[in-house]
């Protein structure tokens, strides 16, 4: 699905009726057949999970914005475009209230060197592999990018 500002409002807007006013803006970043996962680090929420770049949404900040924002902030990529969107999955966050991801495939400028600052490790992976470490929300999304 073709991704516009007018289909990121919506996507929140419709979360907002849902009762859900936590967000999450995830980047899925391709190169080749292999997409790019970075690892929590072991003491933050949820450490040791593999999961895609992403980072909440601030006030006032589009979807868009943030994935552009956090992929930037976590990898050190540049995203030249948000390509798609992949769907979204919600999940209990650490203060026990649900927030909703919304993932989207992006295209970087290009794909190195990731520079993490926010996570331990990063790997390239095959989506239709072996994906240890990653939650239910994550694989259903690298299985159908």
């Amino acid at each position: 699905m073709t991704v516009t500002s007018d289909l990121a409002r919506t996507l929140t807007e419709e979360a907002e009726a849902e009762g859900i006013t936590t967000f999450v803006a995830a980047a899925v970043v391709a190169d080749a057949d292999r997409i790019l996962l970075v690892r929590r680090k072991p003491d933050d929420f949820m450490g040791g999970l593999w999961e895609i770049p992403s980072g909440h949404v601030d006030a006032g900040e589009s979807l868009l914005d943030a994935a552009r924002r956090e992929t930037q902030e976590e990898t050190g990529l540049t995203v030249s475009s948000v390509d798609r969107y992949l769907g979204h999955f919600d999940y209990e966050n650490s203060r026990g209230t649900t927030t909703r991801q919304f993932n989207f495939a992006v295209t970087v400028a290009e794909t190195g060197p990731v520079i993490l600052t926010e996570h331990d490790l990063h790997q390239w992976v095959n989506p239709t592999g072996d994906l240890q470490g990653v939650t239910d929300g994550v694989r259903k999304v690298l299985t159908s990018a």
